[in-house]
């Protein structure tokens, strides 16, 4: 009786550690996730087609060397705000248009303009996309700022306007990018009617998303040959392997002159 018991003991001591060590493991490696020094999105990314975003922060940009580093598209940054254009956009929007990469140009969304003056802004800005990729908007509070949350009925109704504004121009519903727990709060309600372009650069898109995604950001701390700006990282994304890039590209498009004269009829 007493051997038994001792061996009955010595297993869950045993098991006791077992667990405690795997505990262990787990938050270890969770930290290194949570301070990017470990990056196992990257286990999960397939042969999905791959991407870039691109912004003024990566400089003067080689596109046909992205292109041979096998980057299939890039949504590359137009504007910002009511009147903020990003001073690569003209460059890097004429320079893709060499290579293969299918492109794209997204709007950072402010919180402090309305969404008219906003989507005037893009459309001024980008003009026509007949062939290129769908509008996108990105919609968050800059990281670590959690002092300029924004009003959620404010927010939603000026998103709204500047969603009707480019799906009205563009023929084609605009696609979001935000953070999960951000969608949840402001946009889900109200917009989930809308692709989306999930940004999630510590754990796989599917834990939070399912596979109701159309883009997802898998790493914002990406390293690249071909680009020369002050920001040494460039953000990197994959299509849903369930989705076709192709299924993104603008159809039709309204110039901006035509929907001036549009604006200018109805007055």
């Amino acid at each position: 009786m007493v051997k038994h018991g001792f061996i009955k003991f010595k297993t869950i001591v045993i098991n006791l550690f077992l667990i405690a060590a795997l505990i262990g493991v787990g938050f270890f490696g969770y930290t290194l996730i949570k301070e990017r020094k470990l990056f196992v999105n990257e286990w999960f990314i397939g042969n999905a087609l791959k991407g870039v975003d691109i912004s003024s922060y990566q400089g003067d940009v080689n596109m046909k060397s992205l292109s041979n580093q096998g980057v299939r598209f890039a949504y590359i940054k137009a504007t910002e705000g009511s009147s903020h254009v990003d001073e690569r956009f003209e460059a890097n929007w004429k320079n893709v248009e060499q290579t293969d990469i299918k492109s794209g140009a997204y709007h950072f969304f402010s919180f402090k303009s309305s969404g008219e003056d906003q989507a005037e802004n893009y459309i001024s800005t980008v003009g026509d996309l007949k062939g290129r990729l769908i509008p996108a908007v990105d919609v968050e509070m800059h990281e670590g700022d959690e002092s300029e949350a924004p009003d959620k009925d404010a927010l939603v109704r000026q998103l709204k306007i500047f969603m009707a504004v480019l799906e009205d121009e563009y023929k084609t519903k605009p696609m979001i990018y935000a953070q999960k727990d951000f969608y949840d709060k402001y946009l889900k309600e109200d917009f989930s009617g809308y692709p989306v372009w999930a940004r999630n650069v510590y754990f796989p898109v599917y834990i939070e998303f399912g596979g109701d995604w159309t883009i997802w950001q898998y790493k914002d701390r990406g390293e690249l040959e071909g680009y020369s700006g002050d920001e040494k990282y460039i953000d990197l994304d994959i299509m849903n392997p369930n989705k076709n890039l192709d299924d993104l590209i603008v159809k039709d498009s309204r110039s901006h002159d035509d929907s001036e004269k549009a604006a200018e009829n109805q007055n």
